[in-house]
């Protein structure tokens, strides 16, 4: 049986969703993150980098979220959350399900740590390193933050998925980034179409069922 290996409050909650919604049976393996927020070091059992999502099926070890997502949907969806071969559908599911990971959240991982590191800096550091942050802040990071947003909620306005007209399994790799944008970087602010997508991805029963499996899940931290 697949076996999603799954760490709290990370990216493997989308692919609990995934196997939720394409209804193919999995178990799952637990683990906390450690009081510094990172993977406990039993994941490097598992996979070299000791990272999560990674899942286990069929004596293959897979880790990355694109690959996960590509893996399952080639193995178990039946044609399901993929656009046919060969149209523009296919093309854009491509892109986004890549751009995710590739564009979207390095950003957003640079806006989190950014406002973490003047926290964590010893006191006498601590007001030269706000500066720097904040300035990393205000001259690279939100600004392009404020450029993909405003990509997000163009393309949004075309359709409804990511895709087109039907949801797929890039609009699940594409959720992470909304909610973390969401909670971090002003999304809920001039973007009523992003805004909306979210609002229909919480309603899916299939997410719902994950977060149940997959415990409490707070994104913006």
């Amino acid at each position: 049986m697949l076996t999603v290996h799954h760490l709290n409050n990370s990216r493997s909650q989308r692919v609990l969703w995934l196997l939720e919604e394409l209804a193919v049976p999995y178990e799952i393996v637990r683990y906390q993150r450690q009081s510094d927020m990172r993977a406990p070091k039993e994941l490097r059992a598992i996979h070299p980098l000791g990272k999560s999502p990674v899942i286990t099926d069929a004596g293959n070890t897979i880790a990355e979220s694109g690959a996960i997502v590509e893996y399952i949907v080639d193995s178990y969806g039946d044609g399901r959350l993929i656009p046919l071969p060969r149209t523009p559908e296919r093309l854009r599911y491509c892109y986004w399900l890549h751009y995710a990971e590739g564009s979207a959240m390095p950003l957003l991982l640079l806006k989190l740590l950014f406002g973490l590191m003047p926290k964590r800096a010893p006191a006498l550091l601590r007001p030269v390193v706000r500066k720097v942050c904040s300035q990393a802040l205000t001259a690279l990071v939100n600004p392009q933050l404020r450029q993909h947003m405003a990509f997000w909620e163009e393309e949004l306005s075309k359709s409804p998925w990511f895709a087109g007209d039907e949801f797929s399994a890039a609009d699940i790799q594409m959720s992470f980034p909304l909610e973390a944008a969401a909670a971090r970087a002003g999304l809920d602010q001039g973007h009523p179409n992003a805004m909306a997508f979210l609002e229909r991805i919480h309603a899916r029963p299939a997410y719902q069922r994950a977060l149940e499996k997959g415990g409490p899940y707070v994104v913006g931290r």
